[in-house]
C-alpha cells in the first residue's frame, strides 16, 4: 500500500527528500504521517499531514527543519529535511490512517504502514 524511498547516509547540516507512494484509494482516504525510530527507543511520530493537506503537526524535535507535503496528483508524500542533525539518524517509515491525538501533539492510527527507510546523518 505504501512504498517509502529516499534515504540514505548524509552529513549534518546537509538535506534528504523522502518519498512515499499511496495507493490513490489509500491516498485520498487518510491522514498521512512519518514516524521514526532510533535504535533503543520507541517509535515516535515526527510530522503528520491532514488528508486536505490544510494542516500540519511536527515534533518540536525537527519543527523549523522538516517539511511535510501531499502530492495529489501522484499520490505520494514527503519529507523534506533540512538541516539534519546526528540525532536525527533512525529508520523513517510512513503511515496512512485517521489522525489522532498523542501526548507530543499528533501521531497516526495506522492502517498502513510503508517499508522503513534508512536516514543517517554523520557528524
Amino acid at each position: 500500500q505504501l512504498q517509502a524511498s529516499g534515504g540514505g547516509l548524509v552529513l549534518a547540516g546537509e538535506s534528504l527528500r523522502l518519498s512515499c507512494a499511496a495507493s490513490e484509494r489509500t491516498f485520498s482516504a487518510y491522514d498521512m504521517g512519518w514516524f521514526r525510530q532510533a535504535p533503543g527507543k520507541e517509535r515516535e511520530s515526527v510530522a503528520v499531514i491532514w488528508r486536505s493537506g490544510s494542516e500540519t503537526f511536527y515534533a518540536d524535535s525537527v519543527k523549523g527543519r522538516f517539511t511535510i507535503s501531499r502530492d495529489s496528483a501522484k499520490n505520494t508524500v514527503y519529507l523534506q529535511m533540512n538541516s539534519l542533525k546526528p540525532e536525527d539518524t533512525a529508520v523513517y517509515y510512513c503511515a496512512a490512517g485517521p489522525k489522532s491525538r498523542t501526548t507530543g501533539g499528533w501521531g497516526i492510527r495506522t492502517r498502513y504502514w510503508g517499508q522503513g527507510t534508512q536516514v543517517t546523518v554523520s557528524s
